[in-house]
């Protein structure tokens, strides 16, 4: 752990000079090749809906704190409640080829002052799912964030979820710990895993996201030649 040493011998953190709080992030629009976020509104509402409905078994929903959503109204309620929200800030992720929107993402836990920010209420729809438009929104996310001045980008989840914590390392989130009995969400004990990116990491996870991201990774049909995991695995501090 990088530090530095007082006059009395003491181990102490290293010194941020001129450090500024970064403003909060802007509810704008950001593009990439293969989707762009868009801060989500209503207008959004039923296309998500029917894209989440491809979801059969509601599996998405199990870590989340809402969903599932029986009904379009009661999605369309969810959307109109958090759309206008300051922490969090949820964007749609429409996808390029098709123009319809298949997922969300937001911004939360937004501390300025300390220069964190976390990516989280993570909704992929089937279509969505494991599709570069999903890493691509990832990628958005935290070039923005790094590019504000941000100096730590998190990814929570549940300890027990675990496609989201081999997600998190595949996009270059390092292992921090488990908050054991952290919440309570849908009347269940949640441990909750903690990962984060720092903004001294960020100049090899934006290579790696690019190289993966560049047409030429994938093949005639698609397929990719290197998987980002292997990129972005020299950067990772720990696993778990």
């Amino acid at each position: 752990m990088r530090h530095d040493t007082n006059e009395l011998g003491q181990p102490v953190g290293f010194a941020v000079p001129g450090w500024q709080p970064p403003v909060v992030p802007p509810r704008e629009t950001m593009e990439g090749r293969y989707c762009r976020l868009e801060p989500l509104s209503n207008a959004h509402g039923a296309q998500l809906y029917a894209a989440n409905a491809l979801d059969r078994d509601g599996g998405m929903w199990t870590y989340m704190s809402h969903g599932p959503f029986e009904t379009m109204e009661s999605y369309l309620a969810w959307v109109r409640d958090v759309s206008d929200k300051a922490d969090p800030i949820f964007f749609a992720i429409v996808d390029t080829a098709s123009g319809g929107p298949l997922g969300v993402a937001s911004y939360m836990r937004i501390d300025r002052h300390a220069g964190s920010i976390e990516v989280g209420s993570i909704a992929y729809s089937p279509p969505l799912q494991r599709s570069r438009a999903a890493t691509e929104a990832m990628f958005l996310m935290m070039q923005q964030a790094f590019g504000l001045g941000y100096r730590r980008y998190e990814w929570k989840c549940n300890a027990l979820n675990g496609p989201s914590r081999a997600a998190a390392q595949r996009l270059g989130f390092s292992y921090e710990g488990v908050f054991r009995q952290h919440m309570i969400v849908k009347g269940r004990n949640r441990d909750t895993a903690w990962y984060a990116a720092i903004d001294s990491e960020w100049p090899a996870l934006k290579a790696a996201y690019e190289r993966w991201l560049a047409p030429e990774n994938f093949d005639d049909s698609g397929k990719q030649k290197s998987r980002l995991s292997a990129l972005t695995a020299p950067i990772l501090k720990a696993r778990g």
